[in-house]
């Protein structure tokens, strides 16, 4: 098997993972606040990421000289759970995805202003005609607009300022570190708050807890793998999968069926996406030094 193919099984393998996960948080979120949700899956995580960094060169990789910088990332990656938990339950798993769908495209604009890239005319171009997209699927204004869509939308937000974050900072932290304290910073938060959001869980909850949790741990460490074995280039748009499993999921569980709109504006989200990644290959070849 070529490493190209691994990579990209192994991020087909992540991407349903995280449409499972997502699919037993909208199941909890029908009982339980988002934070307690957030805690419980944190609390589960924690140890087994600390496992992943053990085997993975030692528990020294979770070291660091940056406590602010990870303080900030825990603080943004709540808020993007929080706020995708919450549009979650309000909203139809399909119709939930296609809208996270525009994390990568808040990505590419805030990377302008926040990191000093430049963004090309065709980028640019791809760039609006997801957000077009986002239209059709949200419909603002219409009798089909949900409030939802906007908890959504601000999870995207928060998502590309984790992503941008990491990319300023990745390279001088190590992957697990990274992942660690982004990881407890929301579970100390949210512990914080179980007073006032407990709701006993049922005892098929408490399975479900658990498994999202271990969902989760395994989704990044499969993705992480696929762009170990692929270029991006090549992985990344296997992401898009998501849409496939959120569909199924969405129906087998609550009965839900999305509507043209939502899936022409899939179309249009994901081929914005895609794209996007094709003009990042071509402009990573074009710059590579020929011998």
């Amino acid at each position: 098997m070529s490493p190209s193919l691994r990579g990209i099984l192994y991020m087909c393998a992540g991407v349903l993972c995280l449409a499972i996960g997502d699919a037993i948080a909208k199941w909890l979120g029908e009982v339980h606040s988002p934070l307690q949700i957030i805690f419980f899956r944190t609390l589960v995580s924690l140890p087994l990421i600390a496992l992943l960094a053990h085997f993975g060169g030692g528990l020294t990789k979770l070291r660091t000289r940056r406590p602010v910088v990870h303080l900030v990332r825990g603080l943004i990656y709540t808020g993007t759970m929080f706020f995708f938990v919450l549009g979650l339950t309000l909203l139809p798993l399909a119709e939930a995805t296609a809208i996270a769908f525009v994390a990568p495209l808040f990505v590419t604009l805030l990377s302008v202003p926040l990191l000093g890239e430049k963004i090309d005319p065709p980028v640019l171009a791809a760039s609006v005609l997801g957000f077009v997209g986002v239209l059709v699927v949200v419909r603002p204004g219409g009798d089909a607009f949900h409030p939802g869509a906007l908890s959504l939308l601000a999870a995207a937000v928060f998502y590309a300022l984790m992503m941008i974050t990491a990319r300023r900072y990745g390279a001088r932290e190590h992957l697990w570190a990274m992942v660690f304290y982004m990881t407890l910073v929301p579970m100390l938060l949210t512990a914080v708050t179980l007073p006032w959001v407990w709701q006993n869980p049922h005892p098929w909850h408490w399975l479900g807890f658990l498994g999202a949790g271990i969902i989760g741990v395994g989704a990044t460490a499969f993705i992480t793998l696929a762009f170990r074995h692929a270029p991006a280039a090549i992985a990344a748009p296997f992401d898009y999968t998501a849409m496939l499993w959120a569909v199924l999921l969405g129906w087998w569980f609550w009965g839900e069926m999305p509507d043209v709109w939502v899936f022409v504006g899939s179309t249009l989200i994901i081929g914005s996406g895609l794209a996007i990644a094709y003009h990042d290959r071509r402009t990573t070849l074009k710059r590579r030094p020929t011998s």
